[in-house]
């Protein structure tokens, strides 16, 4: 497809950038994945613990949560962590607000049982699409930290506390054409910038869209939206393809 205006890295309107999930990155957690979204580069990790915060005790449901940052030479300068400033800044609430929302969209809380995953989605290299690759590796890390649980027999064997997949992509307007999967240099030049979660059978978790420049109007909202459903179903399958077992060689 041609493209009415050029992107930096040459990709069509509608391509998303070099999806890469290293699956198991982390030797220590129960979950991991390190994922890259082009240039952007985020692990994942997921920690199982049993049991639930007090607030929940005894009412059979567990709970999934999640917590993003980035570290100080994520971006072009360096930043200051949020830990010697003193206090979580309003984006990093958000966008952890956001990952756990996601992901306890595709989660049975009564089959997890009592007890409590928590998602680290630590940006390592910032190059637009931090949320939405985190939410998309943390679905991955979150998937093997379930499984982990059920392997120890924390999680009943025969129990599915995985419902659905869950990814997500950002959309935006550029020169009047609308594009998915913006690169940081596509970010802070659209006159819409959007961030759609969508979850495998195609239904959505969030939409968060802003108009920078001029009102964008139904006509241009819906081809954002269908651009990101589209990207989130390709997203679904290597998320499908990085979670299938591996093929053992025939005898």
């Amino acid at each position: 497809m041609t493209n009415a205006v050029s992107r930096a890295d040459g990709r069509a309107h509608d391509e998303l950038r070099v999806i890469e999930i290293e699956r198991g990155w982390s030797a220590q957690a129960e979950g991991s994945a390190l994922i890259s979204f082009g240039r952007t580069k985020v692990l994942c990790t997921a920690s199982f613990t049993n049991g639930v915060p007090r607030w929940m005790t005894g009412k059979g449901k567990g709970w999934v949560t999640a917590e993003y940052g980035m570290i100080p030479r994520s971006t072009n300068d360096r930043m200051d962590r949020e830990s010697v400033k003193g206090k979580i800044g309003g984006r990093t609430h958000e966008i952890s607000r956001l990952i756990g929302r996601s992901l306890r969209a595709v989660v049975d809380m009564r089959s997890l049982g009592e007890n409590t995953i928590i998602i680290d989605c630590d940006v390592l290299q910032a190059d637009g699409g931090t949320r939405t690759a985190a939410i998309t590796g943390a679905f991955i890390a979150l998937a093997d930290a379930i499984e982990w649980g059920r392997d120890h027999n924390f999680i009943a064997k025969k129990s599915t506390p995985l419902i659905d997949t869950v990814s997500a992509v950002s959309v935006g307007i550029i020169d009047g054409v609308p594009m998915l999967d913006l690169a940081y240099v596509e970010d802070v030049r659209a006159e819409t910038d959007m961030n759609v979660v969508v979850t495998g059978r195609g239904l959505f978790v969030e939409v968060q869209g802003t108009a920078e420049g001029a009102p964008f109007d139904r006509h241009e909202l819906n081809a954002l939206l269908d651009l990101a459903v589209n990207g989130c179903a390709q997203l679904a399958t290597h998320q499908t393809s990085v979670l299938a077992p591996n093929e053992q060689p025939a005898d």
